[in-house]
């Protein structure tokens, strides 16, 4: 049975120009799009989208860059969808992140990673609702 996972194409690869190069590359690893828009962020929603960290020392910076410029929102579905997607996109330091991920073909730095992945099946429920409303996500079926 496929299930749903959900990613973000950052500010970054957005200013970069690689949202359709970021989508055939989830396309092409049997992922299927549901929904997907491009957006800006206020620091209020990338401040709740991001609530998880508030304690973090990284919170601030990170609401300042998601707001810093579109993002590509994407409702994915696929069979083991989340550690699927996990390992498609690689690790959050591109200098670590295995050759084809996406980290590794289109983010610059730690922090300016290219995209965000859910990490869980219930972070990904809970961020595609965030973002997409039932209605507006089209199934594949």
């Amino acid at each position: 049975m496929s299930n749903r996972t959900f990613a973000i194409i950052k500010p970054d690869a957005v200013r970069k120009n690689v949202i359709g190069e970021i989508i055939a590359t989830i396309t092409k690893a049997g992922f299927k799009v549901l929904a997907f828009q491009k957006m800006k962020l206020t620091p209020e929603q990338a401040g709740a989208f991001y609530e998880v960290h508030k304690e973090r020392p990284f919170y601030g910076e990170l609401v300042n860059f998601m707001c810093s410029g579109p993002i590509v929102p994407i409702a994915l579905e696929k069979e083991n969808a989340v550690a699927d997607f996990r390992a498609l996109i690689g690790a959050t330091d591109p200098a670590e992140a295995a050759e084809g991920t996406i980290r590794k073909m289109f983010a610059s730095s730690k922090g300016e990673n290219a995209i965000h992945g859910s990490d869980s099946d219930e972070n990904a429920k809970n961020e595609i609702a965030f973002f997409f409303t039932e209605s507006s996500i089209i199934s594949s079926k």
